[in-house]
């Protein structure tokens, strides 16, 4: 870019938490740009959470949502007339918003009744450190280590 770089928005706290997080966890839930709707299905799958595991909803999705928040990725590289797979660190936001769009993916391909449902079995089974989300960040982690030997190719 010959300008310079865009502003950052200001995201604001979500009403019931007051948490930055949960507004961007919501923006990304959200489709059609219908945000209460977004908002009621997550403080819905929220409530469903801290009633199952008996402790607080927001913790259990904060945890959750650490344990498929990868923290490496591969990615493509033309050196020569060959393609590598080269792992690099990834900046923190692009982080969180890889592991929040694995965890809503995940949740949406789920078997229960509502979108609520869904996401409060997604985020249980982030918690227990099991599910399609958590499954991911492990084969994000596995493909990164076996390409270990071309990092030095790093850009």
């Amino acid at each position: 870019m010959r300008k310079s770089k865009p502003k950052k928005r200001i995201i604001l706290p979500d009403p019931k938490y007051n948490d930055v997080l949960v507004t961007k966890f919501v923006n990304n839930l959200m489709l059609r740009g219908k945000k209460n709707a977004a908002y009621k299905i997550f403080y819905d799958a929220i409530d469903v959470v801290s009633e199952k595991l008996n402790e607080n909803g927001l913790e259990a999705w904060k945890k959750g949502l650490i344990n498929v928040t990868p923290s490496v990725e591969v990615r493509s590289r033309r050196i020569g007339g060959a393609t590598f797979q080269i792992p690099s660190e990834i900046r923190p936001e692009r982080k969180s918003s890889i592991g929040m769009k694995a965890l809503i993916n995940f949740a949406r391909k789920r078997n229960e009744k509502s979108m609520s449902g869904k996401l409060a079995g997604e985020i249980m089974s982030a918690y227990k450190e099991e599910g399609g989300a958590f499954k991911r960040k492990e084969d994000t982690h596995r493909m990164a280590d076996a390409n270990k030997a071309f990092s030095h190719f790093r850009f």
